[in-house]
């Protein structure tokens, strides 16, 4: 069976990226990239009282979500998901050790309902009315790589587009010492199945969508970025370690790239630029 995809659309934010189209042209070369803090957006969709309760995690997963399918022009009620973050939402967590560490040990519903790791697909599922399968899953710092892996065989067992949305955000101390993530990161991917007989070198299988890719497992060493402060987020992050990716698509290239996944095994992604004409990574 190959693991085989049309990416759709991207969305994207992180310390000094605002959005996809910023991120691309930061990853591409054509504009510099400038530290900032990440700027998590209100969580669009949910009603007052989901909103108010929302968490960082909450707020990336659907700031990334919302970005990918209105840029794909998906319908978000039908579309499968697929959640992948390494923890979950680390100050709640933080302040339920807090109150189990003292004399007061009762943890609110709230609480513990958001201290899940599932909680942002609950979220989502309320602020895009969707009812559709969603899978959420944690792999440590490969958690970008196993849910794009569940992601494409979603595609190529059943047929159907698959919404990835990966993020992860900060823990504060004492967790932050032994998971020190720097800031928050989250990145969506509209995936499709492949045109009918589709094939890395027949243009007609660019004709839309970004890129199209192939995946399969491999023993090489991740790709790094050459930029120092991008190759610092994408080791930082989880979320992050499919930038190499994101900049072969942003750069509107073909290239062969490779991304953290377990400890002996990685995984290697062919790219193919949408669209007739390939620029090939040397």
């Amino acid at each position: 069976m190959k693991l085989r995809a049309t990416i759709e659309s991207i969305g994207l934010i992180g310390p000094g990226l605002a959005d996809w189209a910023h991120a691309a042209d930061v990853l591409a070369g054509r504009a510099p990239w400038t530290s900032a803090p990440t700027e998590l957006p209100p969580p669009e969709g949910l009603p007052n009282a989901e909103r108010r309760r929302a968490a960082p995690v909450v707020k990336a997963a659907l700031a990334v979500g919302h970005a990918a399918v209105a840029a794909s022009g998906r319908d978000a009620t039908t579309l499968a998901t697929v959640f992948a973050a390494s923890g979950g939402d680390g100050p709640n967590c933080h302040a339920i050790c807090e109150m189990l560490a003292g004399d007061d040990r009762q943890i609110s519903p709230t609480r513990f309902h958001n201290s899940v790791h599932n909680a942002a697909a609950g979220y989502w599922s309320i602020a895009a009315r969707s009812r559709a399968t969603s899978n959420v899953l944690c792999a440590h710092d490969g958690s970008f790589a196993a849910g794009l892996l569940e992601s494409l065989c979603q595609i190529a067992v059943d047929g159907v587009p698959s919404l990835l949305i990966a993020y992860e955000t900060v823990y504060p101390e004492p967790l932050h010492a032994v998971r020190p993530i720097a800031d928050a990161f989250g990145v969506a991917l509209v995936l499709a199945p492949p045109p009918a007989g589709d094939d890395a070198n027949d243009s007609s299988a660019r004709a839309s969508g970004l890129a199209c890719i192939e995946v399969k497992l491999t023993d090489a060493p991740a790709t790094t970025l050459a930029a120092p402060a991008l190759e610092a987020l994408r080791a930082d992050n989880p979320a992050a370690r499919g930038l190499p990716l994101l900049e072969a698509i942003a750069a509107k290239r073909a290239a062969s790239v490779v991304i953290d996944y377990l400890p002996e095994t990685r995984v290697r992604i062919d790219v193919t630029p949408a669209g007739p004409h390939a620029e090939r990574s040397p």
